[in-house]
C-alpha cells in the first residue's frame, strides 16, 4: 500500500479546476447498459472507483472507445450475460459498491440482473434493502445465495407502480429509476433521492428517449417506453471535491480560485461554509476564497452552539461532514456536528485528538469541535486513511499541520480523488507519494 509524507504550514496559492462528480458517473456509466446505441460521457475522473466500473462493463461485452483523457464512448450491443455468474464477476463486483447500479438497467432490458455484495467504504450499515424492495415492486423475483453473498432479481416483464421509498436513497433511487424506463406502464417513485446527480441521469435518460417528470423533486413520474437510444452526456463538476478544495484553502490560510464549480448546483454548500466565518466570492462561476488568517463560527440567532447536520438533498451533504469538522478545529468558536445518516464516519476523530485538536466524540453520530483560532497549530503524525472522506480530510490536516505527516492507506484517497498530489503540488502543497 501507498503512502503520502506532507510536510505541512505552507501557504498555497493559485488555480483549481475540479474533477467530473465521482457519485453521477458510477450511474451515468451504468445507464450505458440500457440501449445498444452508442453513449458517449464526458468529463469523467480518472479515478479507482470510476476505472473499476469501467473495466466491469468491458467485461460484460461493453464497447469502450477512449476518446480524450476525460471522455469516452460506449456500445452495449453485444452484452454477454454469463460474466454475470462467474467466479471473476464475484470478485470484481464486491470490491466496488458502485456495481449495484448494473442491477436496474440489465433487469430492464434482459430480464435479470445479479450482483455481489459489494464493498466501498466502511462508514456503517448501508443496506441495499431499497434497491431489491423496489425491483420486486416492479415485478421482478428476488433471491439470495447466503454462502456467496450473492444477489439476483429475474423478470420476463416489469410493470409499473406506485412505490415509496424506505429511504431518500441516491443510488437505489437511481436503480430503480433506470429499471422502471423500459416497463409497461407508469411508475411514481415517492421519497425520491432529488440530488443533483439524479437529476443529471434522468436528464440523460429522457435525451436517450424515456420520458421522466418531476425531476429535481422528490415524487419521479417514469412513462415506461419501448427502447432507448444513444445520447451525449457531461458530468458537472464534483462538489465533493470543491468542498475539499474550501477546506484546503481554509486550513492553508490560502489564497485559492476553483474554476467552473457549477454554482447553481451546489445547494447548501457554501451556505453552511459561511456560517463557519469562511469568505467566499463568487466570480462568475467560480469560487473565489481570499487568504484568511482567522474565521469565526456563527451561533444560532438565540446565541446557543451552531449544530450543522446532514441530510437528503437539498440538504447538506454527509460527504462534506468531515471537512467542515477538520476545518472547525481552527476556527474560533464551536460547533456540533451530527451525522446521522452513517454511524462509523466520525470514527477518524481520534487521529485528529492525536494532532491536537479539541475535539469530544459525544456519540458515533455527533461531534463537538471546539475551535483553536490558529492558536494552537495541528500536530504532525502517522495515520491511516479509513475511507475516501475521512482520508481527504486527514489530508488537509496534514496540510495545515506543523512538521511532516505519514498518511497510509491512500488508495482510499484514489478512489474518489483524480491525481491528486500532482495537484496539490501545483499550487504549492510538499507532498510526495512513497510506493511500499
Amino acid at each position: 500500500m501507498a503512502s503520502f509524507k506532507i510536510e505541512g504550514g505552507h501557504k498555497l496559492s493559485g488555480t483549481i479546476t475540479p474533477q467530473g462528480a465521482k457519485n453521477e458517473v458510477l450511474q451515468i456509466l451504468c445507464a450505458v447498459l440500457l440501449t445498444p446505441e452508442r453513449v458517449v460521457v464526458n468529463n469523467v475522473p480518472d479515478i479507482i472507483d470510476v476505472n473499476k466500473l469501467i473495466f466491469i462493463l468491458g467485461e460484460l461485452g461493453v464497447k469502450i472507445e477512449k476518446l480524450s483523457r476525460n471522455s469516452y464512448a460506449f456500445q452495449a450491443d453485444e452484452i454477454n450475460l454469463e460474466y454475470l455468474e462467474s467466479a471473476e464477476f464475484k470478485r470484481d463486483g464486491s470490491s466496488l459498491r458502485g456495481s449495484i447500479m448494473i442491477v436496474g438497467p440489465l433487469l430492464a432490458r434482459f430480464g435479470r440482473g445479479y450482483i455481489p455484495r459489494p464493498g466501498g467504504d466502511k462508514i456503517g450499515r448501508r443496506r441495499l434493502d431499497t434497491h431489491f424492495e423496489g425491483f420486486i415492486r416492479l415485478g421482478a423475483k428476488f433471491r439470495y445465495n447466503k454462502e456467496e453473498h450473492f444477489y439476483g432479481v429475474e423478470a420476463e416483464e416489469l410493470f409499473g407502480v406506485d412505490m415509496l421509498l424506505d429511504e431518500a436513497s441516491v443510488t437505489g433511487t437511481a436503480n430503480i429509476l433506470m429499471a422502471s424506463v423500459l416497463a409497461t406502464g407508469t411508475t411514481k417513485i415517492y421519497n425520491a433521492a432529488c440530488e443533483p446527480y439524479i437529476q443529471q441521469l434522468c436528464k440523460m435518460l429522457n435525451s436517450m428517449g424515456a420520458n421522466i417528470s418531476g425531476v429535481g423533486s422528490n415524487l419521479l413520474i417514469i412513462e415506461g417506453v419501448d427502447a432507448l437510444g444513444g445520447c451525449e452526456h457531461r458530468v458537472l463538476p464534483d462538489m465533493i471535491e470543491i468542498g475539499s478544495w474550501i477546506g484546503v484553502a481554509v486550513m492553508t490560510r490560502s489564497e485559492l480560485t476553483i474554476k467552473d464549480v457549477s454554482w447553481d448546483n451546489l445547494g447548501q454548500i457554501p451556505n453552511v461554509f459561511r456560517k463557519l466565518g469562511i469568505i467566499l466570492e463568487r466570480k462568475g462561476d467560480d469560487i473565489y476564497i481570499p487568504e484568511q488568517e482567522s474565521y469565526e463560527i456563527q451561533n444560532f440567532i438565540d446565541g446557543s452552539v451552531l449544530t450543522v447536520a446532514d441530510a437528503p438533498w437539498p440538504g447538506f451533504t454527509p460527504d462534506l461532514l468531515s471537512i467542515v469538522l477538520v476545518i472547525a478545529t481552527q476556527a474560533k468558536g464551536t460547533v456540533l456536528i451530527h451525522q446521522k445518516m452513517f454511524e462509523s464516519r466520525l470514527f477518524f476523530v481520534d487521529k485528529l485528538i492525536d494532532m491536537g485538536a479539541k475535539v469530544i466524540l459525544c456519540d458515533p453520530h455527533r461531534a463537538t469541535v471546539i475551535g483553536m483560532n490558529f492558536e494552537s497549530s495541528l500536530k504532525a503524525t502517522k495515520m491511516t486513511s479509513p475511507d475516501i472522506r475521512a482520508g481527504i480530510s486527514l489530508l488537509i490536516a496534514a496540510l495545515s499541520a506543523r512538521g511532516t505527516s505519514i498518511i497510509n492507506n491512500i488508495e482510499q484517497i484514489d478512489r474518489g480523488y483524480e491525481n491528486i498530489e500532482a495537484r496539490l503540488k501545483s499550487i504549492g502543497a510538499k507532498i510526495e507519494r512513497i510506493a511500499e
